[in-house]
């Protein structure tokens, strides 16, 4: 195995997809543990969780993430709600269709960061995977 070879302390580059849930729309990112940046993908917008999974398949197959991480919402005092739960099971069922490990990020300002900004309303979901990503890197100093 090829980081078995790597000098101690070198981070081997890894590829992180992080998503904004949401019950209508999922914004999606990604990023890499060298860069330490999240580059916003896209707003899946499916009706059904089939194809909903289905379309984040592709982006998986696509990206060839190592690591999948996952917004979870909650109020502004750290109390869990109702999106919190479907966030949870959301990230659950990502690790159970593909395998990968799924990481939960306190998402509770991003979109409120980005909704006062007019040039980010149309991408906003993916905005916000990209912020949800650039918080778990400064979180886990971009290790998982």
């Amino acid at each position: 195995m090829l980081e078995d070879n790597m000098p101690k302390g070198v981070v081997q580059e890894r590829t992180i997809m992080a998503f904004d849930y949401g019950t209508r729309r999922i914004g999606v990112a990604v990023g890499n543990t060298l860069t330490r940046a999240g580059q916003p993908l896209k707003i899946l917008a499916e009706q059904s969780d089939d194809a909903r999974f289905k379309a984040i398949g592709a982006l998986l197959q696509e990206w060839q993430p190592h690591q999948l991480v996952v917004g979870l919402p909650c109020h502004p005092d750290g109390t869990q709600h109702e999106m919190s739960t479907k966030a949870r099971r959301f990230g659950n069922q990502l690790n159970g269709r593909f395998g990968l490990p799924v990481s939960w990020v306190d998402e509770r300002y991003t979109s409120a960061v980005l909704e006062s900004d007019p040039k980010m309303r149309d991408n906003l979901d993916a905005e916000s995977a990209a912020l949800i990503l650039e918080q778990y890197f400064l979180e886990n100093n971009g290790i998982s």
